[in-house]
């Protein structure tokens, strides 16, 4: 009889996990050292802050219609869409401030 383990998802994803993070040798002896100048070119890769303070990631539910509006007005407006929604809930938070 199998352990409840290995009949779980979260075995099965446990097992995975352990498969998965196995350390490998990785030889980077042949890699040269970056120069002053190569350093000095690099720029940090991520979302930049916007304002004051950075944006905090949340989760929303939103109805089909809604989305599906916003999504083609973003399009419109080349913009990203929840840039948009952000802009909308500013400009009403504004309004009744």
């Amino acid at each position: 009889m199998k352990r409840l383990s290995e009949l779980s998802v979260r075995g099965w994803r446990t097992e995975k996990k352990k498969r998965a993070t196995k350390k490998r040798r990785i030889d980077y002896s042949d890699i040269p050292p970056l120069s002053k100048k190569q350093l000095a070119s690099m720029r940090r890769v991520g979302r930049p802050p916007l304002g004051e303070e950075p944006r905090r990631l949340i989760a929303i539910r939103l109805d089909v219609g809604v989305l599906r509006w916003v999504k083609s007005l973003a399009a419109k407006r080349r913009v990203p869409y929840q840039s948009l929604i952000n802009e909308l809930l500013a400009r009403e938070m504004r309004k009744t401030g």
